[in-house]
């Protein structure tokens, strides 16, 4: 499960770069749908010099995601000792050479690419959101719960073989399952209950399906529901 820092604050920032001390990714060790979605909750590149965990995972990610645009942090340099007379003349080009590696891009961007459309914070934060969002959908789509009920009847004379066989075929709503049999158990006084099960998608309601077993109001007097597990 992914952390519950609250980024936009100092604090949340302090713990999220404590917790990712000696970690890469937030689950595992590859980057994970849980990277995308963490992302996505910053509203700014953490501080390489306050946060410096959370500003390493945060450029990791960019770089992962495609993200442009994103400068590096420059490290703060202890002051130079004071040099030879001897090396005097390579001073400019030691000047030179941190004036290039300050302009240094961390995705290391092709001349090629200075051309395509870059996408904006706003925008990138729109996407990874909506991504987010349809992978939940998705999953709770695909969800499928079991369902286990028991079925009283009215006296020791029904049928109750009879009585399941004409609940399952007649209660049949698009996305649930029935199980292939059921189990007779003894109630009191020589009356049996029906215990079954049934499957059913993220659309159906159990409600519904004890309400039209209920319904059968001549052959039932009860129906409870005695255990629901998420598959």
């Amino acid at each position: 499960m992914p952390p519950k820092f609250d980024v936009t604050n100092e604090k949340g920032l302090k713990q999220f770069s404590g917790f990712m001390g000696s970690k890469s990714y937030l689950e595992g060790y590859q980057f994970s749908s849980a990277d995308s979605d963490f992302f996505a909750k910053f509203e700014s590149c953490p501080s390489a010099e306050a946060y410096p965990h959370a500003y390493r995972w945060y450029i990791h990610i960019a770089a992962l995601q495609g993200v442009r645009g994103l400068a590096a942090s420059a490290p703060v340099a202890a002051p130079a000792a004071p040099a030879a007379p001897a090396a005097a003349p390579a001073a400019p080009a030691a000047a030179k050479k941190e004036e290039e590696d300050d302009d240094f891009d961390v995705f290391g961007d092709d001349s090629d690419e200075d051309d395509a459309p870059k996408e904006s914070r706003k925008d990138m934060l729109a996407r990874l959101k909506k991504e987010a969002e349809d992978r939940t959908i998705m999953k709770e789509a695909k969800q499928r719960t079991l369902v286990a009920i028991e079925v009283k009847p009215w006296d020791t004379e029904q049928d109750l073989m009879v009585l399941w066989k004409k609940i399952t075929q007649t209660i049949t709503p698009e996305g649930l399952k029935w199980a292939q049999a059921c189990n007779l158990v003894d109630v009191a006084f020589g009356i049996k209950k029906i215990v079954t099960t049934f499957t059913m998608g993220a659309k159906n309601s159990s409600d519904d399906v004890i309400e039209a077993i209920e319904a059968i109001e001549d052959e039932v007097q009860s129906v409870e529901v005695i255990s629901m597990n998420v598959l």
